[in-house]
């Protein structure tokens, strides 16, 4: 793979954690450094840690992975996606609001948006990239450049929160549903 490739996987890749950054600011409403680090990291950490297993179980287990990674990630976003939406319809006083702040929502979304680089970790063996050398410099890159695009996903969000008063949790409802659809519609029809 050229650098040029490895830059555009990366950004690829990230685009989900991006979006699901940009509507967890807009839940927010307000710059809260502490966990708006702590959710890039996970996204970070988790879109470069998945490469590193999907290439390490890629002989035992790739034929399985494959078959069902992307019924996981559609289903870890819908169930989030669906909570959201539904919890945007009740009354303030009985609505647990979707916290993005909270460590439990955080690692869903982390390994329900990086579970497309488990099949980029596989990929990898295909393309001759044997050694742990060989695929480390593309799963730093995908992590690094991960953790950005999420840290300026949430500030857009943050700022796009403070801006217009949207039903927020709706919309990321529909948001977190619309990439585990488009997910699964890149498995099953390629």
């Amino acid at each position: 793979m050229t650098s040029l490739e490895i830059w555009l996987l990366a950004i690829g890749l990230a685009m989900d954690c991006f979006t699901v950054s940009v509507a967890s600011g807009i839940i927010l409403k307000q710059i809260q450094w502490r966990p708006m680090l702590i959710m890039a990291f996970f996204f970070g950490a988790f879109q470069a840690i998945m490469p590193l297993v999907g290439w390490s179980c890629t002989n035992a287990l790739s034929s399985l992975i494959e078959s069902f990674d992307h019924w996981i990630a559609f289903g870890l976003l819908a169930f989030l996606g669906g909570k959201m939406i539904w919890e945007s319809f009740k009354g303030e006083a009985e609505c647990h609001r979707f916290n993005p702040v909270c460590l439990k929502v955080v690692l869903i979304l982390a390994v329900a948006t990086s579970i497309d680089a488990l099949a980029v970790g596989i990929s990898f063996v295909c393309l001759g990239m044997n050694t742990v050398h060989s695929i480390l410099s593309p799963v730093l890159l995908i992590g690094g450049v991960s953790f950005v695009l999420s840290l300026f996903g949430l500030l857009i969000g943050v700022f796009c929160g403070r801006r217009f008063h949207w039903p927020v949790e709706r919309w990321g409802g529909m948001i977190l549903i619309a990439i585990g659809c488009k997910i699964l519609y890149e498995h099953l029809m390629c």
